[in-house]
């Protein structure tokens, strides 16, 4: 899986190497400044279609951008809220880099930058929207309930919750047994070597995800990216989770 990173202006194999023996906090420090060259930051089709989706469900007053990393989805929260956009992140690495990256634009919401972990978030019920793009890898399955349970205080009632959900590799496909090497390495790691760097590819399922909104309290609805294709059987490529707070 390393071999993703292969970008000219990305990370070396040994930067990479030293990434993935640090803690998550730390290894993204150390990340943040090449991040935007690698394979995990999330794709301009995803945020362009994500945000497709969310101006049919707009306007919003203020956003927040979960796990913001360096800040791709400030951009989307950008094009649909009128007030103001906040991005979070544990790591001051990447926070720098989105807060370099992303200079205020006159008329457009004014970007706030707030080190904090997403299992702990410091704000009260002030967001009407919610998002967040490839961070919930980091997150044990245990730890969800938690996480979603944080999103759905810091929401006005009425708030949404929002992000992409692909749908799963193929059982046998090329992409089912790299993205099962991965997690295995990484299991692997975490077992022989500390502090744990927690990223794995295949513990976030739709199904248990949904359930998992639910009894936080949330309504959940599913729409189909449609911009990004679908598969042989007619199922999306991709899913955008719309979770609710009740007013």
């Amino acid at each position: 899986m390393l071999s993703v990173m292969s970008a000219p202006q990305g990370p070396t194999f040994r930067e990479l190497v030293v990434q993935a023996l640090s803690s998550v906090e730390h290894g993204y420090d150390l990340l943040a400044p090449k991040f935007d060259h690698t394979a995990y930051r999330t794709p301009a089709a995803v945020l362009d279609s994500v945000t497709g989706a969310l101006r049919g469900l707009g306007p919003f007053d203020r956003g927040l951008d979960v796990c913001c990393g360096t800040g791709a989805g400030m951009g989307a929260l950008r094009q649909v809220c009128r007030e103001r956009i906040t991005g979070v992140d544990f790591s001051a690495g990447m926070l720098a880099v989105a807060r370099a990256r992303t200079p205020e634009v006159p008329g457009a919401p004014h970007p706030d930058w707030v080190r904090a972990d997403a299992r702990a978030l410091p704000f009260g019920p002030v967001f009407d929207l919610a998002v967040s793009f490839g961070a919930f890898g980091h997150f044990l399955p245990r730890e969800r309930p938690g996480l979603f349970a944080q999103v759905h205080s810091v929401l006005r009632p009425g708030g949404r919750f929002a992000f992409p959900i692909v749908a799963p590799a193929r059982p046998g496909s090329r992409p089912y047994w790299s993205l099962l090497a991965f997690d295995t390495a990484m299991r692997l790691r975490n077992a022989l070597w500390w502090p744990r760097f927690v990223m794995y590819y295949r513990t976030f399922r739709l199904a248990e995800v949904r359930e998992e909104l639910i009894r936080t309290g949330f309504e959940v609805e599913l729409r189909a990216l449609e911009e990004l294709g679908r598969r042989a059987d007619g199922s999306p490529r991709c899913r955008l989770v719309v979770a609710t707070r009740p007013v």
